[in-house]
């Protein structure tokens, strides 16, 4: 069993897209995390300071998202696990992104799984 913290379906803006027109207008994203905290949840104690604050995981994806201008999902997606392991240690975090780009198609999405010492 892992334990695990779940942010789902996080609605940011974002200026993304491979041409500089979809780049130029911020665009809606939805962003679902699940981090598994190393050593689990066990021993929080009721405790915010023992656990991972998901409304400050919230925020600091929402600042991420406002702050970069780039062209893939798949490289939000790799910074946002750059961010949540370098912020928050877990174990392992899974991350993806959703963009809704495309006639005909509810959304397109990258997911990402990443761990310490796992490589890219």
């Amino acid at each position: 069993m892992s334990d695990e913290i779940e942010v789902h379906r996080l609605r940011v803006t974002a200026r993304i897209g491979v041409t500089e027109e979809e780049r130029a207008t911020p665009q809606g994203l939805m962003i679902s995390l699940r981090i598994f905290p190393e050593g689990g949840l066990g021993g929080v104690d009721d405790e915010i300071g023992r656990t991972t604050d998901y409304a400050v995981v919230a925020q600091e994806v929402r600042d991420l998202c406002a702050t970069r201008t780039l062209k893939l999902i798949e490289t939000l997606a790799e910074e946002i696990a750059d961010l949540m392991m370098d912020r928050h240690g877990p174990c392992e975090v899974e991350v993806e992104v959703r963009k809704f780009v495309l006639p005909d198609c509810d959304y397109v999405a990258v997911k990402i799984r990443r761990a310490p010492g796992r490589a890219k």
